[in-house]
């Protein structure tokens, strides 16, 4: 069973701070979060797509740190399985979202993989 110790979960939790603060702050961050910020306009554009109903820029900045990097591992880093990489965006979002923040990342995260299957 996942615990909040688990160091997948851990890793996860720093690289969504770290991509929260990137958007506020000029700031040192992370190689990782580095190489997600770097993505980001071609991440923003899936997300676009996933979601279009809601422009990048209007999104909580939190759910975008999530999405962004759940798009990152979902396409580019293709380490992990999308069900666990959905599950622990969804577990993110339960975490430091709002009450819709976990919806409406399963249904983003949902249509991107439908995309790129």
């Amino acid at each position: 069973m996942k615990t909040p110790y688990d160091p997948r979960h851990r890793r996860r939790k720093q690289l969504v701070e770290e991509l929260f603060s990137a958007d506020f702050h000029i700031q040192r961050i992370g190689n990782v979060a580095q190489k997600i910020y770097k993505s980001k306009k071609r991440l923003d554009a899936h997300i676009q797509k996933a979601a279009p109903e809601f422009a990048v820029e209007k999104i909580n900045k939190i759910d975008l740190a999530i999405l962004r990097l759940a798009t990152y591992e979902l396409l580019v880093e293709k380490k992990e399985p999308p069900r666990v990489v959905i599950d622990e965006a969804i577990e993110l979002a339960k975490e430091y979202g709002g009450d819709t923040s976990p919806s409406f990342i399963n249904g983003a995260l949902g249509n991107i993989l439908q995309t790129h299957a």
